[in-house]
Parts: structure tokens; C-alpha cells; sequence
């Protein structure tokens, strides 16, 4: 397994929009990180990402290969099902991970994934924003450390499959056909889970379009609710999450641009292999949250 010297040689695969939003623009301007190459299926994808930012492109499956061999971990910005036979493919190249969310749809590949990062004993990460963006991390901090929580509701609406969504670029295949539970149920998840602990019982009910409601009983004794979606009216979208308990209320702030959150999880994902002790949100934490929101999925079912 190889092992970082002062930087950190990341190789990032996928080249779409998020990627090039984000995970190449954080990777780039990253002071303890150097971005060796971009892989992307399409190889003319790969070769704008990777000039935008003074890096190789590489594409097809010697490409996948090819970047591995240069790099010291490997980022990933690809719907979760092509991500994740990818990372257990890095991962047995002894490529330490940063994942996006969520890990998989499925919790066989999930639980795969997870298995193979443990098994080839490299650090993972999973990118879940609030909790690498300065402001939400560090209230979630806070808020775990005074306890006391009675309850907390969730609301994650976004318009990008609604009948009046203005984005500059469609949405992505498997968002379409998996909906907001598992592109922003990720991010309620992400939150919930430290605050009122892990999920011990998931119900769920549909709304108009893709929306979800669902109500989760915490190890706690905690309970909380959760609506997410994303083909609300452009009016109706917004993120809020407000807890309730012996302190009164708690609502979680605003959070930062995300490649300053990226940045933070790359120093997160660092300080991970240097130290050896998995990060809280790891591959493992992933597949928790895969299999909370396929209960969710087959209740709706």
C-alpha cells in the first residue's frame, strides 16, 4: 500500500458536472493534494476536465489502470453504482478512497464495497457535505457534545425533476430513476445518525412526485421525521434541519460552498491515513446508510 508524502497524489475519476463543480476545482487548489489525472468513460469529457486543471486525462478500462498506478488515493464523482465496483477495484490497488454519496443503491454492493476497503486496509471517506462544511460540522459538534435531544424534523426538497426545473444541465440518470431518497436522503442521514444515534426502525411514506416522508426511531429512544425530494415547485425547494429536546431548539445553519467542504474532507481523509483510525463518516458508515434507505425503499414498495 502506498503512503503519502507531504502531498497527496489523488487521481480523480468522473468528469461530469459535479465533478467539474467541485471535486476537481477543491483537488486543484488543494495545498496538501496533487490531482495526477481525470478518468471518465467518455474520453473527451476526461481530456476538458483534465485541461481545465493542468492535469492527464485517461478513459476506457486500461485507463482506470493507468491512473491508479500514479496515484495515492483515488476521489470519485460517478452515479453509485458505477462508483462502487471502481473504489473495491482501487482499493485492492491499495489506493486509499474519498467517495461520493451514497455508496450504492444496493446493499449487497455496498456492504462489497465496504468489505474490500476494510479487507485491502486503506482509508476511506464518504463525502457527505454537512459534514465537512466548517459551519454545519461544526454545529453537529456542538450539538452532539450537549445532548439532550428529544426529536428532530428534516426537510430536503430540491426542483431539479420538477416540470418547472431551470438547470443548466439535465439531471443525471440514476437521480431520475432513484429519486430525492437516495441523492439527498444521504445528507438528512448523515446528520441524524450522530445527533440521535443509529436508525433501529424505518417508516416511509410517498408524496407528490419523488418525495418521501419518513419517520425513524433512533438507538436513543430518539425519534425523528424527514421529507425529501426533489421535484418540488422552484418556491418550495430548500434544506432545513431543527432539533428539539431539553434545551429547547437548534436549527442547523447555513452551510459553505462545497469545494471548501471537499477541501476539508480531503484533510479529513489525510489525517485518516496517517493516524489509521477510520473516519466517522468511512465506507462502513455508507453502507449503514444504504441499507436505512433501502428499508425505506422496500416499505414504500
Amino acid at each position: 500500500m502506498s503512503h503519502p508524502v507531504r502531498n497527496l497524489r489523488f487521481g480523480l475519476f468522473g468528469a461530469g458536472p459535479w465533478a467539474g463543480q467541485t471535486h476537481a476545482p477543491a483537488l486543484h487548489a488543494h495545498g496538501g493534494a496533487d490531482l495526477v489525472g481525470v478518468w471518465a468513460r467518455r474520453p473527451e469529457a476526461a481530456a476538458a476536465l483534465a485541461g481545465a486543471h493542468e492535469t492527464t486525462a485517461y478513459s476506457g478500462d486500461k485507463g482506470i489502470d493507468e491512473l491508479l498506478a500514479v496515484c495515492e488515493a483515488a476521489a470519485f464523482a460517478l452515479p453509485p453504482d458505477v462508483q462502487a465496483p471502481l473504489v473495491i477495484r482501487a482499493a485492492a490497488a491499495g489506493r486509499h478512497v474519498l467517495l461520493d454519496k451514497p455508496v450504492a443503491t444496493s446493499v449487497a454492493l455496498a456492504r462489497e464495497t465496504a468489505e474490500a476497503i476494510e479487507r485491502a486496509g486503506v482509508a476511506s471517506v464518504v463525502f457527505c457535505t454537512l459534514r465537512f462544511a466548517p459551519d454545519t460540522a461544526a454545529w453537529i459538534g456542538e450539538q452532539v457534545a450537549a445532548g439532550g435531544w428529544f426529536t428532530a424534523h428534516a426537510r430536503w426538497l430540491g426542483a431539479l425533476l420538477g416540470p418547472d426545473a431551470d438547470t443548466p444541465d439535465a439531471p443525471s440518470p440514476w437521480r431520475v430513476e432513484k429519486g430525492g431518497l437516495w441523492d439527498v436522503g444521504p445528507h438528512v442521514l448523515s446528520v441524524l445518525i450522530p445527533l440521535l444515534g443509529d436508525v433501529t426502525e424505518v417508516s416511509a411514506v410517498s408524496g407528490l412526485g419523488d418525495t418521501v416522508h419518513m419517520a425513524l426511531g433512533h438507538a436513543s429512544g430518539a425519534s425523528s421525521t424527514a421529507t425529501v425530494g426533489l421535484s418540488a415547485p422552484p418556491e418550495a425547494a430548500g434544506a432545513s434541519l431543527e432539533l428539539i429536546g431539553e434545551r429547547g431548539r437548534a436549527v442547523l445553519p447555513r452551510w459553505n460552498d462545497p469545494v471548501i467542504a471537499y477541501r476539508a474532507a480531503v484533510d479529513e481523509l489525510r489525517v485518516s491515513i496517517r493516524s489509521g483510525v477510520p473516519h466517522p463518516c468511512d465506507a462502513r458508515f455508507g453502507l449503514r446508510m444504504t441499507e436505512i434507505l433501502a428499508e425505506a425503499e422496500s416499505v414504500l414498495r
